[in-house]
């Protein structure tokens, strides 16, 4: 028979009563299952062990359960899982009444880095990324100069190692110049895949036509992500948009755009074989046209397409613009659709930063985009707290979902052999958002004053405490993330 024993404090065992016997055997749980044997080490051998980091008395959470143990860790990964009380470890960090994830991947970020550092940088931007919990970024293209090649990629990782805080990726820009070659640029060290603008880009990082798009597409093996907006219809409808008036941006930048460029993508996926990933849905109508594709297509949702209407554009103006634009309701509930039926696959924050006087400019004079990363979490939380999600739900989206697609090396679970990668949060926690709390260059939140409920209180990566309770604690850890698709043979 199996139950629930009520240890000190926070702590629960589960235990097996054995027949005729009256002995209680402990178990070891996995992702909320029980196990006969531990995960790792014999139990003798574990309360002997000695880890360099123990974390203790919390609730891990991976996307298919949770349940109470410990967790330690050795030369940066996860060594084992389960009651490590007699166990000793150079450091231990008391979770007690916190939850434990899978480090958060925040798979669309722009820090700015190179060309346009007054914005942002590598280093203000993972600043703000493991201030919010997150554990690793995936930094996208449009920078100056783009990231279109060996070089500048190998520049940005260089730029990154050591000096961002938490770990990294870099998406390469995939263009008319370089299809050819995107088959050896997607399997470089640091490369999280290629990503194309079919529209809300301009220069060399524009392929808005089929052909272009197929050109890329034919020579990919990796998942490749896009931007999908018509950019055709948007070159159509520019009188749509209002001097001054912010609100019709999402007139302008309308769901048929959105829609008609994601049904192209998708035959043109289909044609030549490959695999795609759209980036920031944000209509309830390709939520539904992607039910039907989910064999070639994956898809992202971003906080504020969740949290945001088309009615805050009167409180917040061009400070929300963004693109693909916050639009009416019945869209929000629509990428909620997705989100409850398992359509949407990841969260990424599109993290976007632009300085308050180049936010103040009139529309359309104003820059698309806002700050996010170190908001993705709280946010999150708080729809988990609101009961839109589940914390498994949650996690699958923002660890185990970036893993499943992208194929992230020993990333986005909490397993044995995977690396020591935490996102600790206090679910009963509540908190204001403030524009004082932010990390990044930006200096703004579209989130200023709002209360939420559940909190990162630390980031851990490759068993470093990064953050805790607020604090930077140990700077400059950052590497490249690995993936299993483009290791060395």
């Amino acid at each position: 028979m199996l139950g629930i024993r009520a240890g000190d404090g926070d702590e629960r065992a589960v235990f097996q009563q054995g027949k005729g016997h009256g002995e209680d055997k402990r178990l070891i749980l996995q992702n909320g299952w029980p196990l006969r044997k531990p995960l790792t080490l014999p139990p003798q051998e574990s309360m002997a062990m000695t880890y360099d980091l123990i974390l203790t008395g919390g609730t891990v959470v991976n996307h298919d359960g949770e349940g109470a143990r410990d967790i330690g860790v050795k030369n940066g990964r996860i060594a084992a899982i389960g009651d490590l009380r007699q166990a000793s470890a150079d450091e231990t960090i008391d979770c007690r009444g916190l939850h434990i994830l899978p480090g958060v991947v925040d798979s669309q970020v722009h820090f700015r880095e190179p060309g346009l550092e007054h914005k942002e940088d590598l280093e203000t931007g993972s600043r703000a990324a493991v201030l919010g919990g997150v554990t690793a970024v995936f930094e996208m293209p449009n920078t100056n100069p783009l990231t279109t090649s060996e070089a500048t990629l190998a520049d940005k990782v260089r730029r990154g190692s050591g000096r961002m805080h938490c770990d990294f990726a870099f998406w390469v820009g995939g263009t008319r110049d370089n299809a050819r070659d995107v088959g050896e640029l997607e399997r470089l060290p640091g490369a999280a895949g290629i990503k194309v603008f079919m529209g809300s880009s301009t220069g060399d990082l524009l392929v808005e036509d089929d052909e272009g798009v197929a050109s890329i597409l034919r020579n990919t093996r990796r998942r490749a992500a896009f931007h999908s907006e018509d950019e055709f219809r948007l070159r159509e409808r520019l009188g749509e948009r209002i001097e001054g008036d912010p609100s019709s941006h999402p007139v302008w930048r309308d769901e048929i755009a959105a829609l008609r460029c994601t049904e192209r993508l998708v035959r043109i996926a289909r044609d030549v074989r490959a695999r795609i990933h759209v980036l920031h849905i944000s209509t309830a109508e390709e939520i539904l046209f992607l039910e039907q594709h989910k064999d070639v297509a994956t898809c992202e949702a971003t906080p504020h397409h969740l949290t945001l209407s088309a009615d805050d554009y009167l409180r917040l103006g061009t400070l929300i613009q963004m693109n693909p634009p916050v639009r009416a309701s019945r869209h929000r509930d629509g990428v909620w659709h997705g989100i409850a039926q398992g359509i949407v696959d990841v969260l990424g924050s599109d993290h976007a930063p632009h300085t308050l006087a180049e936010k103040a400019k009139p529309y359309p004079a104003s820059p698309s985009g806002m700050t996010g990363v170190q908001t993705l979490v709280p946010i999150m939380l708080d729809h988990v707290n609101a009961g839109r999600l589940t914390l498994q739900r949650f996690v699958d989206l923002s660890s185990h979902g970036p893993q499943r697609i992208f194929g992230m090396a020993r990333k986005g679970r909490i397993a044995a052999g995977y690396d020591a990668d935490f996102t600790v949060v206090d679910m009963k926690r509540r908190e204001t958002i403030t524009n004082a709390q932010a990390g990044s260059k930006a200096g703004w939140t579209p989130y200023d004053g709002k209360e939420v409920t559940g909190w990162p209180v630390g980031t851990v990566i490759r068993g470093r405490r990064v953050m805790w309770e607020g604090e930077i604690v140990t700077p400059g850890q950052g590497r490249a993330v690995e993936f299993s698709e483009a290791l060395p043979a």
